[in-house]
């Protein structure tokens, strides 16, 4: 029935083409974002999971982060033991070069000489050892415990305690080698201290390699929620293209209905001739 004030197929078009702005405006968004969920609306489970992600492949990578400070620490502490190390094989080398009746008492001063040096500088080297204006070693009371948050949760900690390393602590601060029994006594207590200090370069190492590792399973782990929060934020430009191109299509089709629906009335007057 030809009627005026009422035009039904031309509220149906206009109709169409509000469901269709809107629904071509989300798709240019998606293009020109890259995300396929830019608010809450667009999918709220979606981006909800999404976010959960987020902070798991934050916490991952600030965790890497401080493995690898970690690791720079350990290799600091360690750098600083090698050090120990081989001053304790000198003094060992001095003691027993000193145990032998070849040298006089003024030769076995000498030796000391040097012998007291090399105590000064491990201990030195002990309380001068610095990672970002904190001491690496502990002190003769208490031993430094290290903690390396090397996960995203709590709990997910490595730790290490590194005791003193200075020559009291090891052991041989009131050694001298000034005479055969004082040369040999050292000896002894040399021994034990290079095996402290090898036994703490053993932990460290160890510690260091977990750590390392630590470091590639979070990476990889990472990597694996970062690809699953893709495939739930991020933009399928090839089916949202295809749906702009069905939308444009859409829209023109629309238009065009909406003129022919507003033709119509038209027919009235054709009634009215005659």
């Amino acid at each position: 029935m030809p009627v005026i004030n009422t035009n039904t197929n031309a509220q149906y078009a206009q109709d169409a083409l509000k469901v269709n702005a809107k629904a071509t405006a989300n798709v240019m968004q998606q293009l020109s974002t890259g995300s396929r969920i830019n608010a809450a609306r667009d999918d709220a489970a979606g981006l909800s999971l999404s976010q959960n992600m987020t902070s798991q492949v934050r916490g991952l990578s600030q965790g890497v982060r401080n493995v690898n400070d970690g690791i720079n620490l350990l290799q600091t502490a360690d750098g600083a033991l090698i050090e120990t190390s081989n001053m304790l094989q000198r003094m060992r080398e001095l003691a027993v070069q000193s145990a032998n009746s070849t040298n006089s008492v003024s030769q076995r001063g000498y030796l000391n000489n040097e012998y007291s040096s090399l105590k000064e500088e491990i201990t030195r080297i002990a309380n001068n050892t610095l990672w970002n204006n904190t001491s690496v070693f502990g002190t003769t009371t208490t031993p430094n415990t290290l903690i390396f948050q090397a996960g995203m949760n709590s709990g997910q900690t490595i730790s290490i305690v590194v005791s003193a390393m200075d020559a009291s602590n090891l052991g041989v601060n009131t050694t001298a080698i000034t005479g055969f029994t004082s040369s040999s006594a050292a000896l002894s207590l040399i021994d034990t201290a290079i095996e402290t200090v090898n036994a703490a370069r053993s932990g460290m190492g160890a510690t260091m390699n977990q750590l390392s590792y630590s470091a590639d399973n979070m990476v990889n782990i990472s990597t694996n929620i970062a690809a699953s929060r893709s495939t739930i934020m991020d933009t399928d430009y090839a089916t949202a293209s295809a749906q702009l191109a069905k939308n444009q299509i859409i829209s023109q089709a629309a238009t065009a209905m909406l003129a022919q629906a507003n033709q119509q009335p038209q027919s009235v007057l054709s009634l009215l001739k005659g």
